[in-house]
């Protein structure tokens, strides 16, 4: 039965019926409904157009995951993050913003696809979220925003730079619980973004937020690095004094005694081969909660300082291969179990007759600490 006006789908098959002079004078066929039939096949081409598209998505989405992962350099970073995000989501406007201080935020990376002749911008961008409630509440509360029509946002006008855009979405960049900045998303007419969009910018959100976060790192310890490599050049200088005669070497000997002793930065010395302390300084022994006498003659295997040995076997392997190694980080353990993340730095040196590493290895920066936590 089927009700009045209502569309079915059919399979007609018929013949002609001849007669004695071979004129058509009927025809003869059946009729049989298939509309089931195909309102199964139109669920099945759905479907297969939902998984071709989730799969395109998927690849989409691990592509920009390696792409953002291949260069800590924040430019690279940067440059992938945004060209992901204009192939996962089309827009006329997108936009890295990276927050510094509290409120503060640089347009890190823009792109404007139709963009029109205007006054130039004053670049970098910035815009201070302390002016515009309604940014400021995305930072605070760290969800991600999705407007069919910024005409009914009645704080959008305070949004300094968006006032062409009508439909619009936000997501934070999150890592360890902190905001690092926002991806924004703009169209200049309505209705354009759907929840689908929002799902894909903040499938992106996470990956990105990581990249940014290992970036920062990255350049903060390389900085931090060079004021080692000064330290660590002192202590070379004196131990090629070592080298120039029995008495300059007592004399340089004692120099360098007094530099390893006294310095703040924790140093050992350990056999290249074995990785037995021969000595460590006391602020070595602060550090890692060992006293001297504890670790002298004892191997970093037997104290279990190297969270993951195979570290310790690719830092030797470098230093054989390239030679000095500096800022690497890495994690070792305390005496008491505790796991610091470090930032390490070695040299090979002749000591006492053995070939030895002289390493560094110190605290990073309180802001480099709470990004790995």
């Amino acid at each position: 039965m089927c009700t009045r006006g209502e569309v079915r789908w059919v399979t007609v098959h018929g013949f002609p019926v001849r007669d004695a002079a071979g004129k058509i004078h009927r025809l003869v066929g059946t009729a049989q409904e298939i509309t089931a039939q195909k309102e199964a096949e139109e669920k099945v081409a759905e479907h297969l157009a939902a998984a071709e598209s989730a799969r395109a998505e998927s690849d989409a989405l691990n592509k920009a995951t390696l792409a953002l992962t291949a260069d800590l350099r924040m430019d690279f970073v940067l440059d992938t993050l945004l060209q992901s995000l204009l192939e996962l989501v089309p827009c006329e406007c997108a936009r890295v913003l990276l927050l510094e201080g509290d409120t503060r935020l640089l347009v890190a990376r823009e792109k404007l696809r139709h963009e029109t002749p205007k006054k130039a911008l004053e670049y970098p961008l910035t815009l201070d979220a302390a002016d515009s409630p309604f940014l400021l509440r995305i930072l605070t509360v760290q969800n991600s925003v999705l407007l069919a029509d910024t005409k009914h946002e009645k704080e959008w006008p305070s949004f300094k730079g968006h006032t062409d855009i009508r439909s619009w979405l936000c997501v934070p960049l999150v890592a360890s619980q902190q905001t690092l900045g926002l991806l924004s998303v703009g169209h200049t007419q309505p209705n354009t973004f759907t929840q689908d969009h929002l799902r894909r910018t903040g499938l992106l959100a996470i990956p990105a937020a990581a990249a940014i976060q290992n970036s920062r790192l990255y350049e903060r310890a390389d900085i931090y690095g060079s004021e080692l490599q000064r330290r660590l050049t002192d202590l070379r200088q004196t131990e090629k004094a070592l080298e120039q005669s029995e008495e300059g070497r007592r004399v340089s000997e004692d120099k360098f005694q007094k530099v390893f002793r006294s310095s703040p930065i924790p140093f050992s010395i350990t056999t290249i081969n074995e990785g037995r302390f021969v000595d460590v300084n006391v602020a070595f022994e602060r550090r890692y909660g060992y006293s001297r006498a504890e670790v002298i003659g004892r191997t970093v295997g037997d104290l279990g300082i190297w969270e993951d040995p195979k570290d310790r076997a690719l830092m030797i392997a470098q230093l054989q291969q390239r030679g000095p190694i500096r800022n690497v980080i890495t994690r070792l353990r305390t005496k008491s179990g505790e796991v610091k993340t470090t930032a390490y730095s070695a040299d090979k040196i002749q000591f006492e007759g053995q070939s030895c590493i002289l390493a560094v290895s110190e605290d990073l920066p309180d802001d480099d600490k709470r990004l790995n936590n």
